[in-house]
């Protein structure tokens, strides 16, 4: 009988029969709901997205004209018939942005190509991602090394998940808390204890998340460094690196020493401590994978001259491949490649639609959005340019996480915000010094608000509300590490840079 096992928001998706992976989906029943009948056509119009979107990134945009922008718009149309009303409804908001674009602005038609360039350069971004979360899905490796990570003893479990949280979270994106988070539950149940079962889940799913939102820094996989140097011009992922690298341990260190400052005291002795299964060489392969990705990325880069973003979009999938590839060599009855593909397309990414239409839709409405607001800021005398350099980042990191806790999404707010930013030649700074700021914003909006992906999915997993987990659980870490992320962009920009 098919099997079908599914965590939404970015996580790991797998439906039909695990012994030969071939799911039902490939027979239409006109009897289906309508979100199954369309899923092929979607899953079709979001293949051609992607393939034309990278020819685009590789040999640039006279190559295949408009074809990009065209295939884009006639995959958001299947996609706002299958998603939930809610999802809808930012369709229609950009339907009327555009709208008051057109009766508003001459230039309005570059506006709306660009931003449904926008909008199907995060589908074919996202679908790269997840094609190496769908990889990493069947690997037996990765629940082995996860599961070690959480058997850790209480001294060194916070950092033991914050050092191979990161890693997970390179490969697996918002897949890393779903699989990270399930294990830590798992292993807090295993204390009978209820006192410390509390302890022991909320610090080790804190962890985890922290754990992330650091990635947010400088991983080329993640949207905020993807998203940001396609806004910010001039700014390229090699200038942005260590700055990020910096951040993220910053973010990562804070989160450490609040959890050792503030460590719990218990009432009672703690339980006798059982070792871990395995040893650290488990994660062998996930350092493996980073090592491969960070010389692709960098040796491409180099050689071609090409965004950073346009490598991912070609390096992810190749290495997703070769890992299906691995996995069916050691065990032959696993599906094969062309079965896994269209499992992929065809079905797989049927768990998406929603989140990739809320992205998709965050990037056209916010560059759509930008120029009508950017008039009405400069004449309620909001001018950015009035403000001293020092005030603009400092503005940049804390307005994102505050917009966050307004239910905006990091893409949304940054496409917006973006254009309102001074130049960096006109305010004596580097590109990468904005990104900088950018980054440390998008992170601590990620740990704040609850209405992303990485609050929701903690919450689900401790049973309580996103908002406490976002505004109670870190509500400490995101005003020290904001405290802290702000002198380390000023000193950044203002010396360093």
């Amino acid at each position: 009988m098919a099997q079908t096992r599914l965590i939404r928001a970015g996580a790991i998706v797998i439906t039909g029969d695990p012994r030969n992976g071939a799911g039902d989906s490939s027979l239409v029943d006109f009897q289906m709901p309508l979100s199954h009948r369309l899923s092929p056509a979607t899953g079709l119009a979001l293949l051609l997205v992607c393939s034309a979107v990278l020819i685009r990134e590789w040999l640039g945009d006279g190559v295949l004209g408009l074809l990009p922008v065209i295939l884009t718009a006639l995959l958001l149309a299947p996609l706002t018939l299958q998603v939930r009303k809610g999802r809808q409804v930012f369709v229609a908001i950009g339907l009327c942005l555009t709208l008051i674009l057109a009766l508003s602005d001459d230039n309005w038609r570059a506006t709306v190509l660009k931003g449904l360039g926008t909008a199907g350069f995060i589908a074919a971004f996202f679908t790269a991602l997840a094609s190496l979360r769908s990889a990493a899905g069947s690997s037996a490796s990765m629940s082995r090394a996860g599961r070690f990570l959480a058997q850790q003893p209480p001294g060194r479990r916070y950092l033991a998940l914050t050092l191979g949280g990161q890693l997970f979270a390179l490969v697996l994106n918002y897949g890393s808390i779903a699989l990270l988070g399930g294990l830590a539950s798992d292993a807090a149940e295993a204390e009978p204890d209820a006192e410390i079962r509390g302890h022991r889940r909320r610090r080790m799913l804190l962890a985890i998340q922290r754990a992330f939102v650091s990635m947010l820094t400088w991983s080329p996989l993640s949207f905020s460094i993807a998203v940001s140097i396609a806004l910010i011009p001039g700014a390229t992922w090699p200038d942005v690196v260590l700055p990020g690298i910096v951040s993220s341990l910053l973010m990562a260190g804070t989160g450490w020493a609040l959890d050792t400052i503030f460590r719990p005291r218990l009432n009672q002795l703690r339980p006798a401590f059982r070792p871990p299964e395995g040893n650290w060489r488990l994660l062998t392969p996930l350092f493996i994978l980073l090592g491969l990705l960070v010389i692709a990325v960098v040796l491409l880069t180099w050689l071609t001259g090409i965004r950073v973003v346009g490598i991912v979009l070609l390096v992810v999938p190749l290495l997703a491949v070769a890992w299906v590839l691995l996995q069916r060599r050691e065990d032959p009855t696993a599906a094969s490649l062309g079965q896994r593909s269209r499992r992929f397309f065809w079905t797989e990414m049927a768990g998406y639609h929603g989140e990739l239409t809320l992205l998709m839709m965050a990037g056209y409405i916010g560059t759509v959005g930008a120029p009508i607001l950017t008039p009405l800021l400069l004449a309620s005398g909001l001018d950015p340019l009035g403000l001293p350099v020092w005030a603009i980042l400092l503005c940049i990191i804390w307005i994102i996480p505050a917009l966050g806790q307004l239910g905006m999404n990091p893409i949304l707010a940054v496409t917006l915000l973006a254009p309102m930013v001074p130049s960096a030649a006109a305010m004596g700074l580097s590109p990468a010094a904005i990104i900088v700021a950018i980054t440390a914003g998008w992170a601590l909006s990620g740990a704040s608000s609850p209405f992303t992906a990485t609050t929701l999915l903690i919450g689900s997993f401790a049973n309580i509300s996103a908002a406490r987990v976002g505004l109670v659980w870190n509500g400490a870490f995101t005003l020290t590490a904001g405290a802290v992320m702000s002198l380390w962009v000023l000193i950044h920009a203002l010396w360093l840079g």
